[in-house]
């Protein structure tokens, strides 16, 4: 199996764990408050990939590079993940859902202005099927009848959550060149470092020094999920930017959402309904598209 293959791999798990994440964090979502259980998912994140950065050869970074990578890490983790629980506070998860699925179009986007990468038909009608297939299958889910619009008093949120969408394509292809200049391990630990430590302080003064006492073993159960999984898959993701173009490793992003009503199906007895099955199919078809290139 060639490194591309691997790489595409590696992004499909990626989406596929961002999925089972956003289950988990439901779960514990009314239990603690978003800043503390962000600081907590990258805090284990950072705790997990330790040893393993530990036993590779030790790497120093430039001190150039220093300051952007953990920019990049405090943009992924910090920034990203602020700006969506904004948005989630006034926008329904699944509205919220199929406006963060346009991270790979806007991925290309920054990838084609910044030259890194050409758009070609296929690529883009690869992007747009999988948009539309996250959109099918969170049909049932969307408030108004599947109305994508929410009215004035939810456009706060909603230009929050593609706002969280653009941040995340912007690092997304900013970070090749440091992936290219050193190992993927160091640049993940040291990133998501950054990002941990960035939190820290909004959640200290949230509920970090009193909520984690009160959790169930479940709940707690359900964190260390979340961080050992975002630790590890984060690496693949880096990984997978590495060695293929970060459109094809976005667009698997498309894979979280499905999954996400997939686990609802399983764990929570949801039903199985014809947009669901139909946005399966879709998403799969603009998977092949989009990534059966470049």
């Amino acid at each position: 199996m060639n490194r591309t293959t691997l790489a595409v791999l590696a992004a499909a798990a990626t989406g596929v764990q961002v999925g089972a994440a956003i289950v988990a964090t439901r779960y514990v979502a009314a239990d603690i408050s978003p800043a503390s259980l962000a600081f907590l998912r990258y805090a284990i994140g950072v705790a997990c990939l330790v040893p393993a950065v530990a036993m590779a050869a030790r790497v120093r970074f430039a001190r150039a590079d220093i300051l952007p990578i953990a920019a990049l890490g405090v943009g992924q983790f910090g920034i990203l993940i602020a700006l969506l629980n904004y948005g989630l506070q006034t926008v329904p998860a699944a509205r919220g859902a199929l406006i963060f699925a346009a991270f790979p179009l806007l991925t290309l986007i920054v990838a084609a202005l910044l030259g890194h990468e050409r758009v070609t038909v296929r690529r883009f009608a690869g992007i747009l099927a999988t948009l539309l297939g996250v959109f099918l299958a969170l049909s049932d889910k969307l408030p108004d009848g599947g109305s994508i619009v929410g009215g004035w008093s939810a456009l706060g949120g909603e230009l929050a959550i593609l706002a969280s969408a653009a941040t995340g394509a912007i690092c997304s292809v900013l970070y090749r060149p440091y992936l290219r200049r050193y190992p993927t391990l160091p640049v993940s630990a040291f990133a998501m470092a950054a990002a941990a430590a960035a939190l820290l302080i909004p959640a200290a003064l949230d509920d970090l020094t009193t909520a984690p006492a009160h959790l169930s073993a479940s709940a707690w159960g359900a964190i260390v999920f979340i961080g050992l999984s975002s630790g590890s898959f984060y690496v693949l993701w880096l990984w997978a930017l590495k060695n293929i173009a970060a459109t094809r490793v976005t667009v698997f992003l498309a894979l979280s959402p499905v999954t996400a009503a997939m686990l609802g199906v399983a764990l929570l007895g949801e039903p199985v309904t014809l947009g669901m099955m139909a946005g399966v199919i879709c998403v799969a078809a603009g998977l092949w598209a989009a990534g059966g290139e470049g």
